[in-house]
This record gives C-alpha cells, sequence and structure tokens, in this order.
C-alpha cells in the first residue's frame, strides 16, 4: 500500500499491558527486517507491525485513507470562524431571551458571562438598552466574520 493511502495510527497509551503486547511482537519483527531489501520494505513491515499492536490493543483505527480525508476537508480557519459565528448567534438567543423576560438561571448566568469585565450589572434601569447594544455588536462581529468567509 502506498504511503500516501495508508490510515494515520492512533497513538497507544503507555500501559504495562501494551508493553507486554509491543515485547511480544519485536521477536518476531526481526526475521521480516532481516530479509527486507530496502527502506520501503522496512516501513511496510513496521507499519503492519504496528497496525498489528493497535488490533491486539484494541485500538480503534480510522477506516478512510489519509490522503482523501485531508483533500475534501474544511480548512481550520474556516472552522474556528464558522464556530465564533456560532457561538455569537447562541449568546444573541440568550441575551434576547432576557430582555424578553426569561430569568431563569442558565440564561441569567450566560447574560452575566456577556457582560463580564465591564461595569454593569443586570439591576440597573438602563440594562435593556445596554443588551440591545450588545445584541448589535454581536451581529455586527457575525456579519464581519462571514464576509472573512467569504
Amino acid at each position: 500500500m502506498p504511503l500516501e493511502n495508508r490510515r494515520r495510527l492512533p497513538r497507544i497509551p503507555l500501559s504495562k499491558r501494551n508493553r507486554a503486547v509491543v515485547r511480544a511482537l519485536n521477536p518476531m519483527l526481526v526475521t521480516y527486517l532481516e530479509a527486507s531489501r530496502d527502506l520501503c520494505e522496512t516501513d511496510s513491515v513496521l507499519f503492519g507491525a504496528a497496525v498489528a499492536a493497535c488490533r491486539i490493543i484494541g485500538a480503534k483505527l480510522p477506516m478512510a485513507g489519509r490522503a482523501t480525508k485531508q483533500s475534501s476537508a474544511i480548512p481550520a480557519w474556516r472552522k474556528r470562524i464558522e464556530d465564533r459565528i456560532a457561538k455569537a448567534r447562541a449568546l444573541i438567543g440568550r441575551l434576547i431571551s432576557f430582555r424578553s423576560g426569561n430569568n431563569r438561571p442558565r440564561v441569567v448566568r450566560t447574560v452575566r458571562m456577556a457582560f463580564a469585565g465591564t461595569n454593569i450589572s443586570l439591576s440597573q434601569p438602563d440594562i435593556t438598552q445596554k443588551l440591545t447594544e450588545r445584541i448589535d455588536d454581536l451581529k455586527q462581529k457575525i456579519a464581519a466574520w462571514g464576509k472573512r468567509i467569504r
């Protein structure tokens, strides 16, 4: 199997059982490694041993090859911006809910977190205006992040 089509193997945690499995596989590798003629063949033998160790240990192996998965993946920067947009939209929803009279503990906690670091308390008389300003700020940020993606 060519190197670029091989699946990515998981990291195996260090434990007594896992070390014992690797120690049991090492003597079996000697004959295959001595018979290998070049570096590619040696690499294939070691990869096969690593897959065998993962199967014995019970580690989950990914099904798809590495190359096909990476080419169709969304870039990391885009995922980060989309996550920011999703969090901001959720926060806007909670702020609007609080503004319309929802005083449930989770909503109040979220609103307090939204105004953390400012001198705004929820008992102020002009809190609805502050909420509206915060919602507008978040909407502008979402628009800017959307333009970055585009």
